[in-house]
């Protein structure tokens, strides 16, 4: 499957049931890169535009690069009371942006996906001089029981789980993409609460997870039933997660 299209299907979960990125990290932002309501950005590999919204509220225009119609089609309807989000059609390595035309980049999960050395590139061309990159994404954590059995269900049933993880970048990858320029980490703490039909969701918003007609689908939900029945409190489950900001100058 080509990288752009691993969420065609799964659009639609995707915008219901993926966690949102913490507002938090817009102060921050602010006094870590000079973020400012006037700053222009843009959500490159931006899907659905999850992680625009923080800088949407924020009152930023938004430029939300992405290749996948069915992620701008979903994207469209989310964002569709924010007038200073712009959809374009690109890749991260061949944005289609005007040269110098942008004050801080954003990257999330999306990341994980691009050819490194030709986004640097990229993200050179389109960058004011100052500007910033933040790649950000929300990592799942997996200490506590019920996220213990959710990880074991995962390597059980998924898709190549196993590989999907082998493809998280690491921190000296992330130090060499920034080079020659220093890589600043923080880490803000997330969580979402879910009923099952949102479990549900989240599972089958993962791009290896298996879909209705494939043969591990239906073992896949029972055991997901299961979960939920052994470890739901009131009627619902929680994730935790760590949403980790790598920022440096571009």
């Amino acid at each position: 499957m080509k990288n752009t299209e691993r969420f065609s299907s799964r659009a639609d979960n995707y915008v219901k049931y993926r966690p949102h990125y913490p507002v938090a990290m817009i102060a921050y932002l602010e006094k870590t890169t000079g973020l400012s309501r006037a700053s222009i950005v843009a959500d490159i590999g931006a899907g659905t535009g999850m992680a625009a919204l923080p800088f949407l509220d924020n009152g930023n225009t938004v430029f939300a690069v992405e290749p996948n119609a069915a992620m701008q089609e979903a994207g469209t309807v989310a964002m569709q009371r924010y007038p200073n989000y712009k959809q374009i059609t690109g890749t991260a390595e061949r944005t289609s942006l005007p040269d110098a035309s942008i004050d801080l980049i954003i990257a999330g999960t999306a990341f994980h996906w691009f050819d490194q050395q030709a986004t640097k590139t990229e993200f050179r061309r389109i960058a004011r001089k100052g500007a910033y990159t933040v790649l950000m994404w929300n990592v799942r954590r997996s200490e506590l029981p019920f996220e213990k059995a959710y990880e074991q269900l995962l390597h059980q049933y998924g898709n190549n789980y196993k590989g999907m993880q082998h493809r998280n970048v690491g921190t000296l990858e992330l130090a060499s993409f920034f080079a020659p320029h220093e890589m600043l980490q923080h880490t803000i703490q997330n969580v979402q609460t879910f009923d099952f039909a949102g479990l549900k969701g989240r599972l089958l918003s993962s791009s290896y997870v298996p879909e209705a007609g494939e043969p591990a689908h239906a073992p896949m939900m029972k055991g997901l039933q299961e979960l939920f029945e052994q470890y739901q409190a009131n009627g619902t489950v929680q994730f935790h997660y760590e949403t980790q900001l790598y920022t440096g100058r571009v």
